[in-house]
């Protein structure tokens, strides 16, 4: 299993414009065949705040999500509601439960 995290923080007033992007992207991603779980999250006291949670069967998983297309349109598409890159961390699971580590 192979899971990343990645934080956006959204330009005020462009909230509703990178929900809209993020739940176009979760709906294409529903189709990889890789994919373990994928979900955006607020933050709770940091309205501006977005969190993207992504599970993969595996590192090469990971890798065909990136090279796919829709990738790449969020890719473009995200950076004007935004204020800066996201910050993204790559996490190596040492413990899990309900049967998500494989």
């Amino acid at each position: 299993m192979y899971a990343v995290v990645a934080r956006f923080d959204v330009r005020p007033g462009h909230e509703e414009r990178f929900d809209a992007l993020a739940a176009w992207r979760i709906g294409e991603a529903a189709h990889e065949p890789g994919l373990v779980g994928y979900a955006v999250h607020r933050i709770d006291g940091e309205p501006q705040a977005r969190v993207f949670y992504e599970i993969y069967r595996d590192h090469a998983a990971f890798l065909e999500h990136r090279a796919n297309v829709e990738t790449k349109r969020f890719g473009a598409e995200h950076v004007p509601y935004v204020t800066g890159p996201p910050r993204i961390e790559f996490l190596e699971v040492l413990h899990s439960a309900a049967g998500l580590a494989r």
